[in-house]
């Protein structure tokens, strides 16, 4: 039996019809009151959606691959330590190697010893500016340097910091030396302290996108060439909000589109995703595995390039096998036994999400032209105007948490009372205090269930 002879019997429902039955059986209560509610973002979201919710709007064709990476983090303070780290991850499943390096003493070659460029996918993330640096990278991967990536961001640094890694002017020169090294794979937009800060998902768009905008300027002012072949990476955090946050990927795909449009630049972006740090809980720390699981599969089903999974411990214990095996085998599962890199493209059609990219696209898109209106994403930094909004952003989702509207599980409702971490505790885990000057105010991380975990601790 074909399927339209299966359903022959069944007519088209409207949607208007939809919204008559259901307002019959809620005998008379206020169908917006009782079933639309409303996200942070201002998104009214309802209790269905129909296909007519798609007839205005500009779907995204994305094309993307089914294939993702399953991501290892590894901090390179010892080349040879995180060598062997990585060869030992790649052995249990890992295939992108994401490296944080701390000092440029730290030897390339040392680090990517018996590494096949060929097959894994090389990130780094350097604490430091350095021209030289980035130019013994390619030359070490020599004609596999496609597979490397740079992640330079010199405006997320300041962003994070309060201060250029030298100052203004020497660090674009150093970018344009970087640059003028012709690695298509060298720019990178840094929106992972976004969220970590309290943001919500149009402020991260558009902040991405402005602070995207800062760096295509740049290209177009004084490297042409590279615009147009320039892959630009966007490091996204991902939290809890699972359908919200497969549409905050797909939106800014197509935010990005829309921008490097404008300039003639190549359209198409590369994503690594990983999860929220907003979210995560020192006690009954195990639940969050449950939420980094949700959170991979939204990065995986809105369409990132690898996924960076974080250990269930990874705020109050070092780097250790039992976590990172854990973090990494559920991506695995993920990809081996849930077949989530077998169909391409997954949520295309799905009338909630296509509805959700459209309305955050078109939200922070609004937010995105403001910014620029008002002289640029760097001059709002300057102002301090990017730093207030995240704050406004942050203490209002605060306030939900302390009165138990915003839940986490084992931390502020359902607690294990009896459990105590206090002698575990071998990071410190709270957002750290250092006086210091700062050309800008700092965006600062910080999680939702600090002040509470201050205070258990306190009690223990």
């Amino acid at each position: 039996m074909s399927n339209s002879e299966l359903f022959s019997d069944f007519r088209e429902i409207s949607l208007k019809e939809w919204k008559q039955l259901i307002q019959v059986d809620l005998m008379g209560e206020d169908y917006n009151e009782q079933l639309v509610w409303e996200s942070p973002e201002g998104i009214k979201t309802k209790p269905f959606y129909h296909k007519e919710d798609l007839a205005n709007l500009d779907l995204p064709n994305f094309q993307l691959k089914n294939s993702w990476g399953v991501g290892q983090a590894i901090y390179a303070g010892n080349a040879a330590i995180a060598n062997k780290i990585a060869i030992n991850a790649i052995k249990k499943g890992a295939e992108d190697l994401h490296f944080t390096i701390p000092t440029p003493t730290i030897d390339p070659k040392e680090l990517l010893r018996h590494i096949d460029l060929n097959k894994n996918t090389i990130y780094f993330n350097l604490q430091f500016l350095s021209d030289g640096y980035c130019k013994s990278i390619l030359e070490f991967a020599g004609d596999k340097a496609h597979h490397i990536f740079l992640n330079i961001d010199i405006v997320g640094n300041l962003a994070r910091t309060g201060n250029w890694f030298s100052n203004m002017k020497q660090d674009h020169q150093q970018l344009d030396s970087i640059l003028g090294l012709n690695h298509d794979n060298t720019l990178s937009v840094d929106l992972t302290l976004y969220e970590n800060a309290g943001a919500n998902k149009v402020q991260q768009l558009a902040y991405a996108m402005a602070h995207a905008n800062e760096y295509l300027n740049h290209l177009e002012k004084n490297n042409k060439s590279l615009l147009k072949s320039a892959l630009f990476t966007f490091k996204v955090a991902i939290g809890g909000n699972y359908f919200f946050e497969i549409a905050k990927l797909r939106a800014l795909r197509v935010l990005y589109a829309t921008l490097a449009k404008e300039y003639g630049a190549k359209p198409n972006c590369h994503i690594i995703a990983c999860p929220s740090k907003r979210n995560k809980t020192l006690y009954d720390n195990n639940n969050n595995m449950l939420r980094t699981t949700t959170e991979c599969m939204s990065a995986v089903l809105g369409g990132a390039n690898t996924v960076c999974n974080l250990p269930f411990d990874t705020l109050y214990k070092k780097d250790n096998d039992f976590s990172s095996r854990m973090a990494r085998n559920q991506l695995l599962l993920l990809k081996e036994e849930a077949h989530f890199n077998k169909v391409g493209n997954v949520s295309d059609g799905s009338y909630y999400i296509e509805t959700l990219t459209h309305q955050l696209a078109s939200q922070a898109l609004d937010l995105f032209k403001q910014i620029e209106a008002g002289g640029g994403f760097l001059n709002q930094l300057k102002q301090q105007l990017i730093q207030k909004k995240i704050k406004e952003s942050a203490s209002k989702e605060q306030e939900e948490f302390n009165k138990q509207e915003t839940v986490l599980i084992g931390t502020n409702k359902f607690l294990a009372k009896e459990e105590e971490i206090k002698d575990k505790l071998e990071l410190y885990p709270f957002v750290k205090t250092k006086s210091r000057k700062t050309l800008i105010e700092p965006i600062i991380e910080k999680r939702l269930s600090e002040e509470l975990e201050q205070k258990r601790l306190k009690q223990e």
